[in-house]
């Protein structure tokens, strides 16, 4: 969904004006982007998009009131609910997980260049990236021992990988270590055309919202190991 004129529609959400200004100025430079609200609080946000029509959410974590973590799961709980990008930085790991797990579809950094922003906002509106390969990666390396906790490897056959054919499991693992389309077809020597339609059968065959929650499922499930990733990075 986007407005009736074919932008996306976005809203900022932090307790910092200056942040809001300079991402709106940002976002509204852009002819196919539109900010179409702001809200200073967690508590502002669901009020807010509970009335107000949205594609994307730009999500701070730390506000006074309801934070981003509650907001993001009281916002994507409702039909049609926009994609919340959470907002974040490397000392804030713990919230990065937490807010994937109430349902946001990808975390920024609070200090990413404005074209990072950007391509952000795009990409996660159109399902088809974790967001920004180079600083998932990384924030990758510092979550993903979270993701897993410290519960042992499953010993049956996780049930959300069951349907999964051997190729499609490869997709997966590939998705965990953070690599984007283009890196996928350049992995498998497939085109990228090809890759979107491995990637779509692997988000519906586990049940996954898109590309993050996916993700979250491969190291929840023991697909792949914090240590792989860190090997790999």
């Amino acid at each position: 969904m986007t407005a009736p004129d074919g932008r996306i529609r976005v809203v900022l959400v932090d307790d910092q004006q200056m942040v809001r200004a300079g991402f709106r100025m940002v976002i509204d430079s852009q002819a196919d982007l539109t900010v179409v609200g702001e809200a200073g609080t967690g508590d502002e946000a669901v009020r807010l998009l509970a009335r107000t029509p949205a594609d994307v959410v730009l999500m701070d974590v730390r506000m006074p009131g309801t934070d981003g973590i509650e907001a993001t799961r009281q916002v994507t709980a409702r039909d049609g609910a926009p994609r919340v990008v959470v907002l974040t930085t490397f000392d804030l790991d713990e919230y990065v997980v937490a807010a994937i797990g109430a349902g946001a579809s990808g975390f920024l950094l609070k200090d990413a260049p404005p074209e990072e922003m950007l391509a952000a906002v795009r990409t996660v509106h159109a399902g088809d990236s974790v967001i920004a390969a180079s600083s998932t990666r990384r924030l990758l390396q510092h979550v993903a021992p979270m993701l897993r906790g410290t519960s042992s490897a499953p010993a049956a056959e996780p049930r959300e990988l069951a349907d999964l054919t051997p190729r499609e499991r490869e997709v997966l693992v590939q998705m965990a270590y953070g690599a984007t389309n283009a890196e996928l077809a350049a992995h498998f020597v497939v085109s990228e055309a090809t890759v979107k339609t491995h990637v779509g059968r692997v988000l519906a065959k586990t049940g996954s919202r898109d590309r993050v929650q996916a993700v979250v499922l491969a190291y929840r499930t023991g697909l792949v190991q914090p240590a792989d990733l860190l090997r790999d990075a």
